[in-house]
């Protein structure tokens, strides 16, 4: 197991500790007999059901992801990005939105192709922005079930 996966796993056990524990709060709350705890209690119900949900959304997706991954290494169709780097490893960033216009006509050319929104996301990692590499790489799990089902 990588450092990155056993950390998610770390962090998802610490969460569900914490979640435990809000739930025995919110159940203390709402035996007390004051009206006000009753209403915090029923509300702090509301915390640990979000925090499953998000924790097995997150962990659904590093799984897909993997799998993408896995996938993509065994067709022998990793990217290759030609990146210039700074001395931290870190992409220069002209260099790195090279790559990214590369990518994304790559994408716009080909909409409905798996592969082309998975190199997308690594393109938009390289750029630094995480927010869209993280929509990408969305786009790319449902787009390869789909593909699956089809």
């Amino acid at each position: 197991m990588n450092k990155a996966k056993a950390g998610a796993f770390l962090l998802g056990a610490i969460t569900l500790i914490y979640l435990f524990l809000m739930t025995n709060q919110a159940i203390t709350l709402i035996q007390l007999d004051a009206p006000i705890a009753k209403v915090m209690g029923v509300a702090l119900f509301g915390l640990p059901a979000v925090g499953v949900w998000a924790i097995i959304r997150e962990l659904r997706f590093g799984l897909q992801v993997e799998s993408l991954s896995k996938r993509i290494r065994e067709e022998g169709a990793w990217p290759s990005f030609d990146l210039e780097l700074r001395p931290s490893g870190r992409p220069v960033r002209a260099s790195a939105q090279q790559v990214f216009t590369e990518y994304a006509a790559l994408a716009e050319k080909n909409p409905d192709d798996w592969h082309s929104w998975f190199n997308l996301s690594l393109a938009y990692d390289a750029a630094g922005d995480s927010r869209r590499a993280r929509a990408a790489m969305r786009t790319a799990v449902r787009q390869q079930a789909a593909s699956q089902s089809s």
